[in-house]
């Protein structure tokens, strides 16, 4: 069983959305789906069929995350330090190429927000930057041809 790195943040998020699913969502569609059937044929019952196919989905979401809550590695960042980037890092890159500036954070795949300034450790920059020092420079494929970032600074929050 594969592991699933994430910070306590993420996790905590997971558990807060499970815990919603289960109160609130799942009770919600099952009284929806009565209200349904009591409209009598469920053959073109649309709010019948819509509230069905929201169940379904509510029971895989529940289904999902319960999985990755059981397989969680949760890494706690405060207590990481290091030269080098990895897992729970707050990067900053320069492109070389435009002279942009980029702060990021390397979190796991459910809490990566790139307009939080947050990249999962699976993504193509992060897989690049993961093991770098700083002054190093980390080379990315991008669908618009490489790309390469100078590792400015690592910080650890």
């Amino acid at each position: 069983m594969q592991r699933i790195p994430m910070t306590a943040e993420g996790f905590r998020a997971l558990e807060a959305e499970l815990k919603i699913l289960k109160s609130e969502e799942r009770p919600a569609v099952i009284a929806a789906i009565a209200e349904a059937r009591a409209h009598g044929d469920l053959s073109e019952n649309a709010e019948y069929h819509a509230a069905k196919e929201r169940q379904s989905f509510i029971e895989g979401r529940v289904a999902e995350l319960e999985d990755k809550l059981a397989r969680a590695d949760v890494i706690d960042t405060s207590k990481l330090r290091g030269a080098t980037v990895k897992f729970g890092a707050k990067v900053t890159v320069t492109d070389e190429d435009t002279e942009e500036t980029f702060i990021y954070k390397i979190v796991g795949e459910d809490e990566a927000d790139v307009s939080a300034g947050k990249i999962s450790i699976t993504s193509p920059i992060a897989r690049a930057m993961i093991g770098k020092e700083e002054g190093e420079s980390a080379e990315v494929s991008a669908p618009g041809g490489a790309k390469t970032f100078e590792i400015v600074s690592i910080e650890w929050v």
